[in-house]
């Protein structure tokens, strides 16, 4: 029986592309729902009544609502068929997948996050200007961030995050890092193993990779083009 998946998203969110290539990969069947942040559709009744964080992405059925794009992910892929690679059963790998997952938290998605949100987002939202120096501190943290998974998540030979395979940490994580190319800052520069993984990434889920990003590609286009003037 059906059970009548609604997902409500924003492209620009870095969850909401994650959950969108994935359910595109995956053909899970699903009513698309675009929930436009820019025009603070989020923040209405309305959108309220389906999510009381007020966020996205989130997901309605006929069963349950449910917010936190981990949350997500994990429910989908108790409750419909996809290939196990996703998200292993097999315990081991699994603790693998969830182990990035809590770390990702207060590192890719904070550090990318806020240096996109304060060098690109509040200065077009809310006129905000950019210290230099609080921009140097939250782009070394960012850095040293982006290091760490160079290192440790990418640089044991492995194709993705976690073995041969890719997961959903991979999509969470590659939505992230690709955030702050908006702002004008490439992330690959200097890492050569992220620069091949987040190409296998791309390989692994397109054409529904690219079509999640071309907004994204088209900011990064025109702030690369800008700074070159």
């Amino acid at each position: 029986m059906s059970k009548n998946l609604k997902y409500y998203y924003d492209l620009m969110s870095q969850p909401s592309r994650a959950l969108w290539i994935f359910l595109e990969k995956t053909k899970i069947p699903y009513e698309r729902c675009l929930v436009n942040l820019g025009k603070g559709e989020h923040l209405t009744e309305e959108f309220k009544a389906i999510n009381r964080f007020q966020k996205v992405p989130c997901i309605a059925d006929s069963q349950i609502k449910l917010a936190e794009s981990v949350a997500i992910f994990r429910y989908l892929c108790r409750e419909y068929k996809v290939p196990d690679h996703w998200y292993p059963a097999d315990s081991r790998r699994r603790a693998l997948v969830d182990e990035y997952l809590e770390w990702q938290h207060h590192n890719t998605r904070a550090a990318c996050a806020i240096y996109f949100q304060y060098m690109w987002l509040r200065p077009r939202m809310f006129g905000s200007k950019v210290d230099p120096k609080r921009a140097e501190q939250y782009r070394t943290q960012m850095e040293s961030c982006l290091d760490f998974i160079e290192r440790e998540y990418l640089g044991g030979g492995s194709r993705f995050i976690v073995g041969d395979e890719i997961s959903v940490a991979d999509l969470l994580a590659v939505c992230e890092i690709e955030q702050p190319r908006m702002a004008g800052f490439d992330p690959c520069d200097g890492r050569p193993n992220m620069t091949q993984w987040m190409a296998r990434v791309r390989e692994s889920t397109n054409p529904f990779y690219d079509d999640a990003h071309k907004f994204i590609n088209k900011i990064a286009q025109d702030t690369a083009t800008k700074h070159k003037l």
